[in-house]
């Protein structure tokens, strides 16, 4: 017979050695190795393995045409525009995020929402007693929407209860961590046990046609815990952003195989639960005070919706020793960048400050067109002068002080128009080489083509490059 193999795994990011060690060497972690048993493989292939033939599989071509899959909306508007439309039966999606954040809040609305409107719900708790979940869901004002609820961990009566409902258009499960089968002999939440286990829920999702949503933990560094594989394993990603003092949420689409990747929604956490933010850009430009040094207003955008967020800046002198860089909501090696074009190309002193950055209101920004907002408010926290109140900035720097384009312009300028700004700072455009621009009649757009240009427009007043108002 055939002698066992032991193995180790990471329980921090899948990696498996044949020998124990302190450390990992895939991630860095220490004393995160666990013992695993796999079977040694027979020599003779399949037929001395005792494994049957397989069947021959059909191919076929690429000219085929398949309908798109239908959606179910959760009538929770931000959470389908991060879906994609809503969500798609036999599909499964992970949600992460920091603890208390509003991931089974959030779960609990849409699975709600989805009862009420006649579809058949699932939700199984293995953190949480039915009676917690029942005092949550009348705190949320919850308590008469018709779901079938459960607490349960072991994954083999899971399974085996899953066929008595048929019609079940979602199932929830809370979280991944907490369930554990009889086939692995490892701990609930081992690197084992959570690939185990989501591989056999996800196979019953596939294999009866419902919807599955699963509830991730996330590592101390706020990635999702347990095999990276699992990320691989299911269909959509979704991220919950945001510190838990704050009121703003940001859902954030990671993955999706049915729609966009840079989505977002925003929520507002309230006594009632989750509210859905219709107008993000309002609230968070709610408390900006105008006139002050090292405020720049930014035209971003997050997947098709344009949101426009404060940046802020605040430089401290530093005479003696290594100056200090904080960055909350934004990269902060484009951040030293940025600090060493402006010394290098526009003759700014900055070395000998402490810069702090913040991207108001707890969003993340990744996208590269904040460069001319994060460069407008360090511009302006070195002169001492406030940029004008009435003005959007956008646009990607480059390392010899050059701005360059950035896409959908116009939904950017058409975001500031409505808010009621009167002005947009945007990169200078190729001549001859895109199509005309429609500027919305109320805003004025002002062309940099290098920082030179921007230190001019804060520091001194001066306004070069100001295109006529209206359609061009």
């Amino acid at each position: 017979m055939a002698k066992p193999v032991k193995t180790y795994a990471c329980a921090a990011c899948g990696a498996v050695f044949p020998k124990w060690a302190g450390r990992c060497e895939a991630c860095g972690e220490w004393n995160t190795l666990e013992e695993q048993v796999a079977p040694k493989a027979l020599p003779g292939g399949i037929k001395n393995a005792g494994l049957r033939a397989g069947a021959k599989i059909e191919f076929v071509g690429l000219e085929g045409i398949s309908p798109p899959p239908p959606r179910v909306p959760t009538t929770i508007a931000e959470f389908d525009r991060v879906l994609g439309g809503g969500l798609v039966p036999a599909s499964v999606v992970l949600v992460g995020g920091d603890p208390g954040i509003g991931k089974s809040t959030l779960l609990l609305q849409a699975s709600a929402a989805l009862g009420r409107a006649g579809q058949e719900v699932i939700y199984i708790s293995g953190e949480e007693s039915i009676d917690q979940i029942r005092m949550r869901a009348l705190r949320l004002g919850l308590s008469n929407a018709p779901l079938h609820l459960a607490a349960a961990t072991q994954l083999g009566d899971i399974l085996a209860s899953l066929p008595q409902f048929p019609m079940a258009s979602l199932v929830v499960i809370d979280s991944i961590q907490t369930m554990w089968t009889d086939s692995v002999d490892s701990a609930p939440g081992s690197v084992t046990q959570v690939r185990a286990s989501a591989f056999e829920l996800i196979r019953a999702a596939k294999t009866q046609g419902f919807a599955l949503l699963l509830v991730g933990h996330v590592t101390k560094e706020g990635a999702l815990a347990g095999p990276r594989v699992l990320e691989h394993m299911v269909d959509v990603v979704l991220h919950f952003e945001g510190d838990r003092g704050h009121q703003f949420r940001i859902l954030r689409g990671m993955k999706n195989r049915f729609g966009a990747t840079d989505e977002i929604g925003v929520f507002e956490m309230t006594g009632g639960g989750l509210s859905q933010v219709a107008n993000p850009s309002a609230l968070f430009l709610a408390e900006r005070r105008g006139n002050v040094a090292g405020s720049a207003v930014l035209a971003g955008l997050e997947g098709t919706r344009p949101v426009l967020v404060e940046i802020q800046c605040l430089l401290s002198p530093n005479p003696g020793g290594s100056p200090r860089r904080s960055v909350i909501g934004w990269d902060s090696g484009r951040l030293s960048m940025l600090l060493a074009v402006l010394e290098t190309r526009c003759g700014l002193k900055l070395a000998m400050n402490d810069v702090y950055l913040n991207v108001a209101g707890g969003l993340r920004v990744n996208e590269p067109a904040a460069d001319l907002a994060v460069a407008a408010a360090l511009i302006s926290a070195a002169s001492d002068v406030p940029t004008d109140p009435e003005m959007v900035f956008f646009g990607e720097i480059g390392l010899s002080g050059e701005v360059r384009q950035v896409a959908q312009t116009e939904l950017r300028l058409k975001e500031g128009a409505k808010l009621g700004f009167s002005r947009a700072a945007g990169p200078k455009r190729v001549a001859g080489g895109a199509a005309k621009l429609n500027v919305p009649k109320s805003l004025s757009l002002i062309e940099i083509g290098h920082l030179t240009d921007l230190v001019g427009i804060i520091a001194t007043g001066q306004k070069p490059g100001i295109k006529k108002k209206g359609a061009e």
